[in-house]
């Protein structure tokens, strides 16, 4: 499934490492597939990226059976080894007919078994949304659902509302409902524990935007819309699928059923956190099933691109009318004017010069795109069953479909020219942002490590930290128009939207899919003011404990003790327990971090909630050691005979303390809140 945002911030980091040797790889691969190699190759060695950019002189491949086989085998394989994958599937359908499919790599690295796109399955993720969102427009075109109204209208409990606003069925399927992330449970341990009446009722999240308002991907939404598909349909949710969405395009190996039926179950390839781990990963379960629990073969997924493709139409039968389909592919929601947004359900990633919608999902161990070039009247496919090395899987999907693109439909974007005012715009828009896609509940200080920076460069091009090129090096970009940025040497664009008081309010872009914004982050908040100011504090807190325990062992030694009264010694422990509870919240929070992104299970599967209790509890004995702290400054000051470097660190103590209580509060350090 699709993730939260803090693990794609990961993810891009490590997109970062990996695209260049893979880019490398990709080269050598083409020209392998087209090219019959020497009797005895040497080695082949690289030291400069190929620039992927299109010649517009260029000719399109033929987009046929061979000229695919031979574009993916010499592709593939080689990235799989690069990124340490264990296999996969790709199919691709023209103009209502599949022209290939093929598995590479094995779904069994036992037994070597191959994989088969036509009896292989694969766990698409986030990508069987896209049955969802088909459900719900069944639904609408038969009149039985309104893509307009109140979903409260639709459910047994209730959604509260925000700003007196209620959340609609376009709402969710733009993604644009105003809930908080939420991960807690999304994969849990067993499929005993699936339930998707009881998930939803628990796992109510927070509403932080207006609806309608800032896109912020969720799967609790789209639970949401397959739960009103089942109380509107009178059908169980897996069963209305299979009924009105598989057997019409004859899915015959694909189920929303967890565990799955023993017939499918066997044929369900291994997943591997890497090849090189070649330990199978238990069956995923997915809580709430609309969202990501789909279990299906490479042509199967086929059958459902023709269908789209084709308007709703799968040879003889439809799963949707013509207008319908229509509707449901055409753009309801853009973050910026002339950027990529969500249609209903499939977002737009429009590229060389084509209309495109699709869908990537991710589950721990298996990971998947869906394209359909509508104009074009193509579909590409494609699912691999690990995570690799350093993202391995992240980054093949979509340099697979980027170099799938310039081949066969190569494309030279229009010249812009740079605008004058680049200069004195670089420095407005530079600053701290974050994803519109967080958690507020309980993981404030987990998303404070994944903002994002925008430094205006003296050239008055800017740079932003999450997005680099192919070497790994910062992509730098200039203004094209107003409030607008493309890509030097490329035609990705960045845009800044505009608050009603002309501030910087977010940007925007179409370097990856539309799933999330960033938005500009005040001054205080923003990890640049916070890494220095909180860091300095800590290296007081850590300056202080050091010297406390060297001081005591001085004094000792040279037999000279503190000349205080008892009253001032009691405030002087104090305070050095205090300073101590103020470390131990520091160090506690990073390390949940450090844990955390080792072990996505502590968000998935919840296991991460009592261990945020005891950092709650921690919170509180920071926030009542850091009183103890400046209470013991101000008695310093007020107490005969101490000497003015004592009051100074003192003092500064005082002030570190003072600066950690508002970070405890201001990022919920104390919220006692395990919605997560």
């Amino acid at each position: 499934m699709a993730r939260w945002h803090y693990w794609s911030i990961r993810v891009m980091k490590h997109y970062r490492k990996f695209l260049a040797s893979l880019v490398v790889t990709f080269a050598t691969g083409l020209c392998l597939a087209q090219v019959p190699p020497p009797p005895n190759p040497a080695p082949a060695t690289a030291t400069v990226v190929p620039d992927t950019k299109t010649n517009p002189s260029d000719q399109p491949h033929a987009l046929t059976t061979e000229d695919l086989s031979s574009f993916f085998d010499g592709l593939v394989p080689f990235a799989l080894e690069r990124g340490d994958v264990a296999g996969g599937v790709i199919s691709v359908v023209k103009d209502g007919k599949v022209i290939f499919a093929r598995g590479y790599g094995y779904a069994n690295l036992k037994t070597r078994q191959v994989p088969s796109p036509e009896n292989t399955l694969f766990r698409p993720g986030s990508t069987s949304k896209l049955f969802t969102w088909t459900a719900v427009m069944q639904l609408v075109e038969q009149g039985k659902l309104d893509l307009d109204a109140d979903i409260n209208q639709y459910l047994d409990f209730k959604i509260p509302p925000h700003d007196g606003k209620p959340i609609t069925l376009r709402n969710i399927m733009t993604h644009t409902p105003g809930f908080e992330d939420t991960a807690r449970d999304l994969l849990p341990a067993s499929t005993d524990t699936v339930n998707l009446e009881k998930y939803l009722k628990s796992h109510i999240p927070a509403r932080i935007y207006a609806p309608g308002t800032i896109v912020a991907y969720s799967n609790y939404g789209c639970g949401l819309a397959g739960y009103i598909v089942q109380r509107i349909s009178g059908e169980r949710f897996e069963d209305y699928v299979q009924k009105h969405i598989f057997d019409p395009l004859q899915m015959t190996r694909s189920s929303f059923e967890q565990p799955l039926p023993p017939k499918l179950e066997a044929l369900l390839s291994n997943g591997y956190k890497s090849a090189s781990d070649g330990k199978p990963h238990p069956f995923e379960p997915v809580d709430p099933a609309p969202a990501g629990a789909l279990s299906s073969s490479a042509t199967d997924m086929a059958n459902f691109m023709i269908a789209h493709l084709q308007q709703g139409r799968f040879g003889d039968t439809r799963i949707l009318q013509q207008a319908t389909a229509e509707l449901m592919h055409s753009t309801q929601h853009t973050a910026a004017p002339g950027l990529s947004g969500f249609a209903l359900g499939f977002y737009h990633e429009d590229s060389h010069g084509q209309r495109i919608i699709g869908h990537a999902g991710d589950t721990e161990v298996f990971h998947s795109d869906l394209h359909l070039m509508l104009d074009a009247n193509v579909g590409v496919f494609m699912s691999f069953n690990s995570a690799g090395n350093e993202g391995g899987a992240h980054v093949i999907r979509k340099a697979v479909f980027q170099t799938f693109l310039d081949r066969y439909f190569p494309y030279s974007a229009p010249e812009e020219a740079t605008l004058a005012t680049a200069k004195a715009d670089a420095a407005h828009v530079a600053g701290w942002y974050e994803s519109s896609r967080r958690n507020e509940s309980a993981l404030k200080p987990l998303y404070l490590f994944g903002q994002s920076s925008v430094t205006a460069q003296p050239d008055g091009t800017i740079v932003v930290s999450v997005w680099n090129n192919y070497a790994g090096k910062p992509l730098y970009w200039r203004e094209v128009g107003p409030s607008t940025w493309r890509q030097v040497n490329g035609d990705a664009h960045l845009k800044f939207v505009n608050d009603t008081d002309g501030n910087i309010a977010y940007w925007a872009t179409d370097v990856e899919v539309p799933v999330f914004v960033f938005q500009h982050v005040s001054g205080a908040r923003s990890m640049g003011s916070v890494s220095l100011w909180a860091g300095l504090s800590c290296l007081l807190l850590v300056v202080a404990l050091l010297s406390w325990g060297v001081g005591a062992w001085v004094r000792r030694h040279y037999r000279r003790p503190l000349a205080l009264d008892a009253s001032q010694r009691r405030s002087r422990l104090l305070s050095r327990f205090g300073v101590l509870a103020l470390f131990v919240v520091l160090a506690g929070w990073m390390g949940l971090l450090v844990v955390s992104s080792i072990s996505d299970d502590m968000l998935l599967q919840g296991t991460m909630t009592p261990w945020l209790y005891v950092l709650y509890v921690l919170g509180v004995l920071g926030l009542l050691g850091a009183l103890a702290v400046v209470a013991h400054t101000v008695r310093s000051w007020m107490a005969p005979r101490r000497g003015r470097w004592v009051l100074a660190g003192e003092t500064l103590l005082a002030l570190a303390a003072i600066y950690l209580v508002w970070l405890i509060v201001t990022f919920g350090l104390v919220s006692f809140s395990a919605h997560y």
